[in-house]
């Protein structure tokens, strides 16, 4: 067998995947074809992954291979996974650029081996394709993927890294650079979306699509028809002139207005796209190299994978949570208000615990207008292909609407959504629990309330516990689970276990005001508002924290929450933390507006119009952007120290954990509190770093 090209470094704790290799005869091809199977010997729960062990034994696989009488060679994977890409735990290893270059020049040696082949190579796309994985199949002439795969695309922006095998070149020039610029860049900075196996054949990188039951067969028949000429692959020629240009323009205004060009691994990913245009493969996977070597060595990708890491293995395992095998069974939800959260809340509950859920409002035609508001997004998912006829029809059945709310009597879980206002939700508990039976669980989303105060006019407190779910229910993955001192371990328990079912990461939090992110994200807003009452311009304060590359800019957050939200709750932060949270009297008078506030026409986006700025008075203790952000982050760590102290959550990395889940801090910041310790602040503030990352 051939060496292996590029010396690897050796990680002792690499979990190997194999190659196996097998020769089949399908009908009609006249010989035998090769399949190789991606495999590292354990269930879907632990996807295979390639690292030198990995690659070894792939190099070897297609020496036999490549030397064999085989008609095509086929790479498919164990079920319900293709693979996983590079191995992400060996990356904090790499000791140096020389072996970041190394792992960067050995995938692509690897690699190339497909895309040249004498031998047709297909790829057989049977399940989850990340990174790597998928740079694997992009390399390989044909590719088939199932109709039920998921986790498919190209995330390592995501993480402070570029795809560094290939896929910033073979990409574009398959299907195209508008497409690309999506799977590359924009889907993982957007909350590192993915793809599932109908995207794949819908952008033109899968030439085939077959469902799950009979995928290898189905595949290695049609891989036959290829072979054999009865099957022709057409591919749409990519347009390479003024067209990418312009796409590229366009992808760095993206860039710049999503995350103000804050990620140094989403501008080296647009520099390669860019070169993948006029560049020679061997060219642009030099260029590939050096980028992913650069990468790797930079802090932001150190942080990224403590932020990998906290997602993984603190987002499964909650700290706090009392043994699941105390949860209670969920049959039947309620779900107090009919609004558009309730609404999201009921729809959200129906599709992943598949159990009826009610609503109920003040009138039987706002209950009505809100189950047909429900019903508009079951419409929605089913237009989408996100449900299936019959997953929208269930829908439809499982959701109902009543303004009598005596439907809860025979619910397990009743939720409320109703106004924040804590004299509000203390009557609707009151009156839920006179029809409710002893077992049920009382459930408030209030976003900052006291739960003790709420509990404080029941009769059975130890059944009541806050979950927070965050706008929008349905794509944000974060819920910040409250207890009180007296809600009991059954309850706790139950709150976490349906917070899994939801597909949710629960992070716990002491009963204090606005418990984690809004606390930290209501500071923020309270240091900002405050300078612009001192007299810094809406426009300079606005830009202050464009080097964190949050995905709202401050005025921007404030027209997503809405002004009298926002007014709402830095007022009771006032009134329950003191002055840290001053009162701002410009941000007082844009909420009580009767004018629009916020231009129309550029919605998102938190610019004031003619009469909103019109509204602003300034004092005259201007502050630069630079000021500003230090002011900020001063008050960020601050807050992040008291609430340590206060006990509202452990440790730092559950602050991490809530802000990037909850606020969208990226993953290349660490969340938080490695950022503060890298630019000094913690220790300027503090004394010490948080320490979080050593």
């Amino acid at each position: 067998m051939n060496d292996f090209p590029v010396e690897l470094p050796e990680f002792p704790d690499e979990v190997v995947t194999e190659a196996h290799v097998r020769y089949i005869e399908p009908p009609g091809l006249g010989g035998r074809a090769a399949l190789i199977t991606l495999d590292n010997g354990y269930d879907h729960t632990k996807p295979s992954s390639m690292g030198p062990g990995g690659m070894l034994n792939l190099w070897n696989a297609l020496d036999e291979v490549l030397a064999s009488d085989a008609k095509f060679i086929a790479v498919t994977g164990k079920p319900f996974i293709f693979l996983a890409g590079a191995d992400i735990k060996m990356m904090p290893l790499l000791e140096s650029r020389e072996q970041g270059l190394a792992m960067a020049r050995a995938g692509h040696a690897l690699y190339k081996r497909l895309k040249d082949s004498p031998i047709p190579t297909f790829a057989f796309v049977n399940g989850t394709a990340l990174g790597g994985g998928m740079e694997l199949a992009l390399h390989c002439h044909y590719r088939t993927v199932s109709a039920s795969a998921v986790a498919l695309g190209l995330p390592e922006v995501s993480i402070g890294l570029i795809p560094g095998w290939g896929g910033s070149q073979i990409l574009p020039n398959l299907i195209g650079p508008e497409n690309a610029v999506k799977v590359i860049v924009a889907n993982p900075l957007n909350q590192n979306k993915m793809l599932r196996g109908p995207d794949l054949t819908e952008l033109g990188i899968a030439d085939a699509q077959f469902e799950a039951a009979d995928f290898l067969e189905e595949s290695i028949a049609w891989a036959t028809a290829v072979v054999g000429g009865e099957v022709t692959v057409d591919r749409p020629e990519v347009d390479r002139g003024e067209h990418w240009q312009a796409v590229m323009a366009g992808a760095r205004k993206l860039v710049d207005e999503k995350i103000h060009n804050a990620s140094p691994a989403a501008m080296r990913a647009l520099d390669l796209l860019e070169l993948a245009r006029t560049a020679s493969f061997e060219e642009g996977i030099l260029a590939e190299d050096e980028a992913l070597a650069d990468l790797e060595m930079a802090p932001e990708f150190k942080t990224s994978l403590y932020s990998f890491n906290l997602v993984r293995h603190l987002g499964k395992r909650p700290e706090g949570a009392p043994s699941s095998g105390l949860a209670k069974e969920i049959g039947k939800v309620g779900v107090v208000g009919a609004g558009l959260m309730a609404g999201q809340i009921a729809l959200m509950f129906a599709r992943r615990l598949e159990v009826p859920v009610v609503m109920t409002d003040l009138d039987a035609e706002r209950a009505e207008r809100g189950l047909s508001h429900v019903r508009g997004e079951i419409d929605k998912l089913e237009a989408k292909g996100r449900a299936s006829r019959l997953k929208a029809a269930k829908l439809r059945a499982l959701v109902s609407a009543s303004a009598d709310k005596d439907v809860y009597a025979d619910c397990d879980l009743v939720i409320e959504a109703v106004f924040e206002e804590l004299k509000v939700k203390q009557a609707v508990f009151a009156e839920v629990e006179q029809i409710v039976s002893d077992e049920c669980l009382l459930v408030t989303n209030t976003s900052g309330l006291s739960v003790t105060a709420m509990a404080s006019k029941l009769s059975r407190p130890e059944r009541l516990v806050g979950m927070h779910f965050f706008n929008p229910v349905a794509v944000m993955p974060l819920v910040e689970v409250i207890a009180t001192e007296q809600t009991d371990d059954a309850t706790l328990a139950t709150a976490y276990v349906v917070a899994k079912k939801l597909k949710k990461t629960a992070v716990g939090s002491a009963d204090r005001p606005a418990f984690i992110v809004n606390r930290l994200l209501g500071r923020m807003l309270a240091e900002v508002t405050g300078a612009v009452d001192e007299g810094t311009p809406v426009e300079v304060a606005d830009v202050a924290l464009d080097e964190l590359g949050l995905p709202m800019r401050p005025f921007a957050l404030l027209e997503l929450v809405g002004l009298q939200v926002a007014w709402h709750l830095c007022s009771h932060l006032n009134e329950d933390l003191g002055p840290r949270f001053p009162v701002s009297e410009n941000l007082r008078r844009l909420a009580g507006a009767d004018v629009p506030v916020f231009e129309p026409d550029a919605k998102g986006k938190g610019r004031l119009t003619g009469a909103g700025k019109a509204l602003l008075e300034f004092g005259d203790r201007p502050s630069t952007a630079d000021e500003v952000k230090h002011r900020v982050l001063s008050g960020l760590a601050e807050e992040v120290k008291l609430m340590l102290d206060e006990g509202v959550v452990p440790g730092p990395q559950q602050i991490d954990l809530a802000m990037i889940l909850g606020a969208g801090f990226p993953f290349w910041l660490g969340g938080l509190t490695p950022y503060l310790d890298r630019v000094g602040i913690s220790t300027e503030v503090s004394g010490k770093p948080f320490g979080v990352m050593g």
